[in-house]
């Protein structure tokens, strides 16, 4: 992806005022490091991988995680033979043919429940996200003996690995922390920005004048989300890379948590 500094863009207007447009965007996956288990530093485990590969962070990049390693290093993982099934989720699991033990996971870790039909729940859970089955997973874990729950706080788990590579590299890198997750209106799943660290999530173009000059009114750019989707396309879903340098893209530093990203109840036309 490529685009000016400054200058006219290829349409021959000028960029918005006050936007800062990237030139070229790398993403570059980091690869090898392998199965994290409970209590390792995630810090310290992508270090040695980008050692490996001969490759290390630099000042600007942006450092994007899978939220599946960031779960297992803090034990959100749920083996199914210690879950008791409720009534309520045997029979939705007996009607729908699903594992009955992870529609129990659902439905606990959900702090409401939107909507369930056709075999699918949709739930706000405790971190305020709107997702299916309350974001509990089976894929990637273990072959679907245990499932991963999300991190119980996906920012305070952001900001803390961000420290640790503050404190091992000496430079402040932004962090996010992503999840797959489907979307109203639109089929397949994208990467989304669930926890962050380091830079503010959301990019405010609203009171700005467009190249035809036009006053913005209700533009405001969820830049986190884009950039997890963008870290989406070379990590992969089965190619056990669950962590991307995003290189070259000037972010504005901030102390930014993916919580904002959530459209307040008083703004939500759907609740």
């Amino acid at each position: 992806m490529k685009g000016s500094r400054s200058g006219a863009s290829a349409s021959g207007h000028r960029p918005v005022v006050g936007e800062i447009t990237s030139g070229e965007l790398r993403a570059i996956p980091i690869r090898g490091i392998g199965e994290v288990t409970p209590g390792d530093s995630l810090g310290e485990t992508i270090l040695a991988a980008l050692r490996r590969q001969k490759h290390r962070l630099a000042r600007g990049d942006i450092l994007v995680v899978t939220h599946k390693i960031v779960s297992k290093a803090e034990a959100a993982i749920v083996p199914l033979a210690k879950v008791r099934p409720s009534a309520a989720a045997r029979r939705w699991g007996h009607r729908h043919e699903l594992d009955p033990r992870a529609v129990e996971l659902a439905l606990s870790e959900g702090r409401r429940i939107v909507r369930m039909e056709r075999g699918v729940i949709i739930a706000e859970t405790r971190q305020g996200f709107v997702c299916a089955n309350s974001g509990v997973d089976l894929s990637n874990v273990d072959g679907g003996t245990s499932a991963v729950l999300l991190p119980r706080d996906p920012d305070r788990s952001a900001r803390a690995l961000r420290r640790s590579l503050k404190r091992k590299l000496g430079l402040s890198i932004p962090v996010i922390i992503a999840d797959s997750f489907g979307r109203p209106w639109r089929e397949g799943l994208c990467e989304v920005a669930i926890g962050a660290a380091g830079l503010r999530v959301l990019r405010d173009f609203r009171g700005q004048r467009d190249p035809y000059g036009y006053r913005l009114r209700v533009t405001v750019e969820a830049v986190a989300d884009e950039l997890a989707s963008m870290a989406g396309l070379v990590c992969g879903k089965l190619a056990r890379t669950p962590a991307c340098i995003i290189r070259g893209f000037p972010y504005q530093p901030g102390r930014g948590r993916a919580r904002d990203l959530i459209r307040p109840p008083a703004r939500d036309l759907f609740r």
